[in-house]
């Protein structure tokens, strides 16, 4: 086979039997919207001192199946070494957009963009058909722990307010509005400054910039898959390769998982994202397994 993930062929064989009757993801609780946003963040981590602060625009519509995310930040970084200081300033321009499943990601500095099949959406689409992600997100929160502390009006918007692993998340129908965080002596904040939801999002809003688009394999693109397995010798591979996944502790995985330093959307999952990934691939195997 040539494909050799154990990640990879488990997915692929799981998905072929849901994939045609996977439909539109209801991210939100809001048809369409654009939203603005301000962020900041400071603090002292491995002696080094950061501070930073930064923009973002979300343009969303179809309930969150298109969005398109525009964020721009500067982070400055004083490091001391043997008493002298040294001063590091980065600039970042950062835009994705989603569309139906579809990922792209843009990278202004090879002036390309890189596009595959966001594997969160699809595998909630495929696993969790009658829910919306917005209440994935939520049993995700509560599968690390985090629970629901208080409801506050945030902007005219009644929020409820989510708090796991030291962030916290104001909340307005599955749409983040506000988030803090202090994470080893660094502190995050984003917050919406500008909102306008249930309006017309103009087609220019998720155009993005001409550059190449460059495709990258999807663990749920199975055609190569299909044509080259050898059915006897291929099942009782995919059930080696389950067995082992099925033994793999979340650390174990996430090593698994991150070894691409390709896939750009996997190594930008948070540490919920593959947290709830891991626990959807061992509910995959005890479903296939009659469990």
């Amino acid at each position: 086979m040539k494909k050799s993930s154990l990640l990879l062929v488990l997915i692929i064989t799981l998905i072929s039997c849901n994939s045609n009757s996977q439909k539109a993801l209801k991210r939100y609780q809001i048809k369409s919207g654009i939203v603005e946003y301000k962020s900041t963040i400071t603090g002292n981590a491995l002696g080094s001192t950061m501070s930073g602060a930064g923009t973002e625009t979300i343009y969303f519509k179809d309930w969150g199946a298109i969005e398109l995310k525009d964020e721009r930040s500067t982070q400055n970084t004083t490091i001391k070494i043997l008493g002298t200081e040294k001063n590091e300033t980065e600039e970042t321009h950062i835009v994705n957009k989603l569309d139906n499943g579809e990922w792209y990601t843009v990278n202004f500095d090879r002036k390309e963009i890189t596009a595959q099949r966001s594997i969160p959406m699809d595998m909630i689409t495929a696993f969790h058909p009658d829910a919306d992600a917005g209440d994935v997100g939520r049993d995700m929160i509560k599968g690390l722990e985090g629970k629901m502390i208080g409801e506050e009006d945030y902007k005219g918007y009644k929020c409820e307010i989510w708090e796991a692993m030291g962030v916290k998340q104001w909340v307005y129908k599955h749409f983040t509005l506000k988030i803090e965080s202090t994470v080893m002596g660094i502190t995050t904040s984003k917050e919406a400054t500008s909102i306008q939801f249930d309006i017309p999002v103009p087609d220019k809003y998720f155009e993005l910039p001409d550059f190449p688009i460059v495709k990258t394999e999807s663990f749920f693109n199975n055609e190569d898959f299909n044509e080259d397995m050898d059915m006897e010798t291929d099942m009782e591979s995919i059930n080696e390769d389950m067995t082992k996944l099925s033994k793999l502790s979340f650390e174990e995985w996430k090593t698994m998982a991150l070894a691409d330093k390709n896939d750009e959307e996997m190594q930008n999952m948070s540490e919920a994202e593959l947290r709830e990934m891991y626990n959807m691939i061992q509910k995959m195997i005890k479903m296939r397994n009659g469990e």
